[in-house]
């Protein structure tokens, strides 16, 4: 049993080629910062922690959104259209969570390339990170310890489907709640807040996607980045690959002018390669929240009550100083439907 549960402890990764350039970054970076945040994290290019702003982009906000009468525009609040906690997590007879715990062990759908979110460390195997913790909270609820995880490695496009189809039971992965997604998932409430921004080389003359016109920019197949640059009024020319390390390479052999994400997955990336930098304003609101079925409402009101937790006992500030560094913000408020 013992040897079962180490197993199940450990990383489930699909094959996939990795760039050796950014693994042997990866790995110096590891051996310097001992895997925990690099100095200066969020604040690389000497702006403060991340804070949200106004309001997303409206083609981001409301895109595919649609009443399910007359599938007409429907008014919707990504950021408070999740279920309420239902009292503090526990797990009840009959429920999902109590099916996990039967189990044996959570399994969550994860990044491994995102530094300081969801990375695979060169050096012990282990993936850890923000998203990670959040992970983690949620197997300590169920089991009493969080290291009953079965992670698998996904990427940006896989992350619905693999929800919908069961094949995990929630998914940490710098995942924005939009409209359209609520169709076909279910989130918690917002536990980060992120802003699409923009990476280019050091040496780069951009200030901003604006700047880019009729240039490549490089985000992956399946985001939300990837929908905001297409329909972009500067008209940058988009190319899409599956993983965010994937167009750094692409960044370093000069193949694309610029990435543009989320500022959390950008320094990250920036972190890894020194030789880039992130420019220009917050372009988007991205709020982050754990995708979960929408077969099982009692789960999200179980995470929902986690989320709470991780909120009020300082789980979630000291989760953000050690891999996103300081000062604290308050986190995300909660917000619900019902």
């Amino acid at each position: 049993m013992a040897g079962e549960m180490e197993t199940v402890a450990k990383v489930v990764i699909r094959a996939r080629t990795r760039s050796v350039a950014v693994m042997a970054a990866a790995v110096a970076l590891a051996v310097v910062t001992g895997c925990s945040v690099a100095p200066g994290g969020y604040r690389a290019t000497g702006g403060g922690s991340p804070r949200p702003i106004a309001a997303r982009a409206a083609a981001v906000r409301s895109a595919g959104h649609a009443s399910a009468r007359g599938g007409q525009a429907a008014a919707c609040d990504p950021t408070a259209s999740s279920l309420a906690p239902s009292g503090p997590p526990q797990v009840t007879p009959g429920s999902y969570m109590a099916k996990i715990l039967a189990r044996g062990y959570l399994i969550a759908g994860v990044d491994q390339s995102t530094y300081h979110f969801g990375y695979l460390n060169p050096l012990d195997g282990n993936i850890e990170g923000f998203d990670i913790d959040m992970v983690r909270a949620v197997a300590a609820a169920i089991f009493g310890n969080p290291d009953k995880v079965q992670y698998k490695a996904i990427s940006d496009a896989q992350r619905t489907p693999d929800i919908r189809h069961g094949d995990v039971d929630i998914v940490a992965h710098t995942m924005t709640i939009l409209c359209s997604r609520l169709r076909d998932v279910d989130f918690s409430s917002v536990y980060f807040d992120a802003h699409q921004r923009v990476l280019v080389p050091k040496n780069s003359t951009a200030t901003g996607l604006a700047s880019l016109a009729g240039q490549k920019v490089c985000a992956t197949a399946g985001s939300d980045s990837a929908k905001f640059l297409a329909s972009y009024p500067a008209r940058p020319r988009l190319v899409t690959v599956p993983y965010w390390t994937d167009c750094l390479v692409l960044l370093q052999q000069g193949q694309v002018a610029a990435i543009s994400t989320d500022d959390t997955i950008l320094y990250g990336l920036a972190a890894q390669d020194p030789f880039t930098k992130v420019v220009g304003a917050p372009l988007t609101d991205e709020p982050y929240g754990l995708a979960i079925s929408k077969q099982h409402p009692d789960f999200v009101r179980f995470v929902n009550a986690v989320l709470a937790r991780e909120r009020a006992d300082g789980g979630w500030a000291a989760s953000y100083a050690h891999w996103i560094g300081t000062p604290v913000p308050a986190p995300p408020a909660a917000r619900y439907a019902s």
